[in-house]
């Protein structure tokens, strides 16, 4: 038995040995391709979350902000009872509630100076 054992150990070492050898000359064989520089290209403004709020009225924002709260509330409760499977909706609603109180507070300085 101790036969067999040393017989498979040698056959499996062996080629593991080859092939460690073999991968430098591959390197060094293949020459690198030289590729040209892509020139930069400027990406158009991407509509931010915020601009669909700014489109809504106040009493809109109000309606918003609600139910947001009250989602937020809810999935509280899920998170203290184990029972939220989704937990970064939470993240997603209390910056969709940031969102809308700074459009709220922006529409009120406009009115404001004006």
């Amino acid at each position: 038995m101790a036969e067999k054992k040393k017989a498979t150990k040698a056959t499996t070492a062996a080629p593991k040995k080859a092939k460690a050898k073999e991968a430098p000359k591959k390197e060094a064989a293949a020459p690198k391709a030289k590729t040209k520089a892509t020139p930069q290209v400027s990406k158009a403004k991407v509509a931010s979350a915020a601009d669909e709020f700014r489109t809504k009225s106040v009493d809109e924002l109000g309606d918003e902000l609600t139910r947001l709260k009250k989602e937020q509330f809810n999935l509280r409760f899920q998170r203290a009872n184990g029972q939220l499977e989704k937990t970064s909706r939470i993240r997603v609603v209390r910056r969709d509630i940031a969102r809308i109180q700074t459009v709220m507070n922006e529409q009120r300085r406009r009115a404001a100076q004006a």
